[in-house]
């Protein structure tokens, strides 16, 4: 056991620290209103599983699919990630999902885009506790703005059920360059004009 309480063990860490809760705080930067889970069995419970560390164990919020075993997570942030980290917690059953498929800055993806190859994907282990992360390419998940998590299969259960996705990362604000475009009359006539500051139309561009 390393000093961080990890243990490295294939392309997954085992991890229980008191950081945690600061650690997985990246679910405060999704920009929820946006969020979409496609074949959610009910209507926006796929976003009750980006929740705080401390609730991860709660079992009675989840997102369970509906026609197949497949569930399709479109994430936008509020600003830029790094993500370094994502944790899975399902069922200690075939209902856990089986692998995730990760897709950068592609928005709006539908289950008929996962035919792309994935920036990076993993073969999940069947975790109840949050003890297993798994660790992203950093270098590939730098300057994210937009993360899609496909789960295209779970270890043979009908349908799949997830009770708590973790992101652990780096935030940084969005920066929007403005843009100042300024309007004068070329020949202003000064009888018409008692303030010709008042001419000077500027108009910010977000």
């Amino acid at each position: 056991m390393s000093p961080h309480g990890r243990c490295c063990e294939g392309d997954h860490q085992h991890r229980d620290t008191p950081e945690m809760g600061v650690e997985y705080s990246l679910y405060t930067k999704i920009n929820k209103e946006n969020l979409e889970c496609l074949n959610e069995a009910v209507e926006g419970s796929g976003k009750t599983v980006f929740k705080p560390w401390e609730e991860r164990l709660n079992f009675e919020v989840f997102v369970e699919s509906d026609a197949d075993e497949e569930l399709l997570f479109n994430i936008p942030f509020t600003g830029n990630v790094k993500l370094k980290g994502i944790i899975v917690i399902g069922e200690d059953s075939d209902t856990h999902p089986s692998r995730i498929r990760l897709f950068k800055n592609r928005p709006s993806m539908t289950f008929d885009d996962v035919t792309a190859a994935a920036d990076q994907e993993f073969q999940l282990h069947v975790d109840n506790l949050g003890t297993l992360e798994y660790a992203t390419k950093i270098v590939t998940f730098n300057n994210v703005h937009h993360l899609t998590l496909h789960f295209p299969s779970n270890f043979g259960a009908e349908s799949t059920r997830i009770y708590y996705i973790g992101l652990r990362g780096e935030y940084s604000e969005a920066h929007h360059h403005g843009v100042t475009i300024c309007t004068y009359e070329a020949k202003p006539n000064i009888s018409d004009h008692k303030n010709l500051l008042k001419d000077n139309v500027s108009h910010q561009i977000q």
